[in-house]
């Protein structure tokens, strides 16, 4: 027998059993890299998380004779709505056996929940902020997840979630770059060259994270504004920046970490951050007694690297921004000897920056699709029984 059982956020053991479902379902997969337990259960904590000081969120678990077999998330992100005059709810954090039936019980929750609230339409998977990753994976399964700033999911997940009507809204692509394809034209560098030597835009470097730490509110200043017109937008409150911010110091070599200043003013920035992922899947979701001093020094040996957030502010792109910040990049990826790395989800819709990362010899190998459907939406009765087959094709 198939129950739905909402979890009581305040219940550390319903929590717990949330946030294992994931652990037991790939623990044959490769690919998957798995959260810091402590991170995971921050999602469910709303007096930790700073997106329950301006929206809401529940979460159920699917059971089936006794055994825990998917679970989802409904998120009301209010400050979005508000921002895009939209009534949209978000689903997150789905995981689901291959079985079409639990799927459809688990998105009738996310449907029944939304429309208490008179909300219209169901967008995902996206999550609580701008790390989170966005989107099912429908291109790449046989790499492995860069970290956890994107989501990892087997075939049959897009087969069940388009069973429930989604379709498409928007695909998000990564592309990896090996370094002996790396062509950056001397033009480039040329420019960035005269830009600084100009003074009007100034690459702001890293020694420590104390020098790093004193530069994080112009950063999330920066990063909230750079952003203003990408699809998945909405203007962050000072803790979710601060909250963010801080994920970013927790990672980061601070000599990876690159800003572009004009003045005292940040308008630009580079995040780059050594590929921990082998360290995250023999960590298995504890930092200690063994992970942590894994993951150090798996920043130190690691060969890849994940570019996940770059961004010029608009007004300086045809100033010479854009050359100065893909010059740094090149510097950055040569400098530390990474021979290969992953520009993380740049959204379709940014045509540029992928013809961009393209000419600059990079490929893409993963692309992940974020859905939208109806609130309520008709399917036949023989669409919600049995088993999602086949891999899908985007």
């Amino acid at each position: 027998m198939l129950n739905i059982e909402k979890v009581d956020t305040r219940n550390k053991s319903q929590v717990a059993r949330f946030v294992q479902i994931p652990y037991r379902l790939y623990v044959h997969s490769p690919q998957w890299v798995p959260p810091l337990l402590i991170d995971a259960k921050t999602q469910l904590n709303r007096q930790k998380h700073p997106f329950f000081e301006h929206s809401d969120a529940d979460f159920w678990i699917a059971v089936r004779d006794g055994q825990d077999v998917g679970r989802i998330a409904a998120l009301e992100n209010r400050r979005y709505n508000d921002y895009h005059h939209t009534r949209q709810v978000q689903f997150y954090l789905f995981e689901c056996e291959n079985d079409v039936a639990v799927a459809s019980a688990l998105f009738d929750e996310v449907s029944s929940w939304a429309k208490a609230r008179g909300l219209d339409t169901i967008v995902g998977p996206k999550g609580f902020g701008a790390l989170d990753g966005y989107g099912l994976l429908i291109e790449g399964f046989e790499h492995r997840q860069m970290m956890t700033m994107m989501n990892y999911n087997p075939p049959y997940y897009v087969n069940l979630v388009e069973a429930m009507g989604f379709v498409k809204e928007v695909d998000f692509v990564s592309c990896h770059l090996n370094v002996h394809r790396f062509s950056m034209p001397e033009r480039v560098h040329q420019i960035a060259r005269r830009v600084q030597e100009r003074g009007n835009l100034v690459v702001q470097r890293f020694r420590s994270k104390r020098e790093l730490i004193a530069w994080v509110p112009r950063l999330g200043t920066a990063y909230n504004e750079a952003f203003k017109h990408n699809w998945e937008y909405y203007p962050l409150t000072q803790h979710e920046i601060d909250f963010m911010m801080q994920n970013v110091i927790t990672l980061a070599n601070p000599r990876m970490i690159k800003l572009i200043r004009h003045g005292d003013d940040v308008v630009g920035f580079l995040l780059a951050f050594a590929d921990v992922s082998a360290a995250l899947q023999r960590a298995g979701g504890h930092l200690l007694p063994f992970g942590l001093p894994d993951l150090l020094l798996d920043m130190h040996r690691s060969k890849w690297v994940a570019l996940n957030g770059a961004g010029i502010l608009e007004e300086f792109q045809g100033r010479g921004g854009n050359a100065l910040l893909y010059s740094e990049m090149e510097q950055t990826i040569r400098e530390f000897g990474y021979l290969d790395a992953d520009l993380t989800q740049v959204a379709e819709t940014a045509v540029q920056m992928r013809r961009d990362l393209v000419s600059l010899g990079g490929e893409p190998y993963k692309t992940h699709r974020v859905y939208r459907r109806a609130v309520t939406v008709d399917r036949q009765q023989s669409s919600v029984t049995g088993q999602a087959t086949g891999a899908a094709t985007p």
